[in-house]
């Protein structure tokens, strides 16, 4: 692995019932880089995302992380979340009767021990890199609302936020321009490009146009593998990938 990888996956495989829903996948992304993951539905890409943050174990292969070239198959989901990698399911989940700060606050990065938490007093770096992120997420004239009075779009950007609290190296997020309007769907380009400058940020979408203005290298999965990979012009040109998936 080199010095610029962030993760690796190699020869990974997975079966559930006889279905092999991950066929011999090799994956790899950078330390700072952002990749789109398209493909049809079953191809995978959720698979994925459950085996690298640990909650789906596969039959075979390597999953490497880090620095350190550490096996995150040897690890629990609560320690692989620890050690840096960040998911954001499709559906926006967060603490609806607490306030937009009061979320960005209980996800920060501290210690977690139960004593701590008892006597948790919000220092003056805590209230500042809560405003950071209201302002990287675009919500700094939304911290005193309820979470639950915000639009979907806003919710989504919330939630984004609250992974981004924890400092994760490595961002995983499902379909995040589902359900938005045209105008959240450009801020919430900005807001992952903005975060792929300092982590690698992976996003799984359906939304060609979304894909293409994220501008980034492009990884498609069919039946568990990858099929195609490179510029969108590059995939969506590809036979293959027009024969399984665009041509639908």
């Amino acid at each position: 692995m080199s010095e610029q990888t962030l993760l690796e996956v190699s020869g990974v495989s997975v079966s559930f019932d006889g279905f092999k829903a991950i066929n011999n996948l090799s994956f790899q992304i950078g330390k700072a880089e952002m990749r789109a993951i398209i493909g049809p539905n079953g191809a995978g890409k959720t698979t994925f995302m459950d085996i690298v943050t640990g909650k789906t174990r596969p039959d075979e292969g390597r999953v490497i992380w880090g620095d350190k070239s550490v096996s995150l198959l040897s690890m629990r989901e609560s320690d692989i979340a620890q050690a840096g990698v960040g998911r954001k399911f499709q559906r926006p989940t967060v603490f609806e009767d607490q306030s937009v700060e009061d979320n960005l606050a209980m996800a920060l990065k501290n210690e977690r021990k139960p004593w701590q938490v008892l006597f948790y007093k919000r220092t003056a770096d805590d209230t500042a890199r809560i405003h950071a992120l209201a302002a990287e997420i675009g919500l700094t004239d939304q911290l005193g609302r309820t979470s639950g009075e915000l639009s979907h779009g806003q919710k989504q950007w919330l939630e984004i936020g609250m992974l981004l609290a924890q400092d994760p190296q490595l961002l995983l997020v499902d379909e995040p321009a589902a359900g938005m309007s045209p105008e959240e769907r450009d801020h919430t380009t900005e807001i992952l490009k903005e975060a792929a400058k300092t982590r690698a940020v992976v996003v799984v979408e359906h939304d060609m146009d979304f894909v293409r203005k994220l501008n980034c290298k492009v990884t498609v999965l069919h039946e568990g593998s990858v099929l195609a990979e490179g510029s969108l012009d590059h995939v969506t040109s590809n036979q293959e990938v027009i024969d399984v998936y665009l041509g639908r």
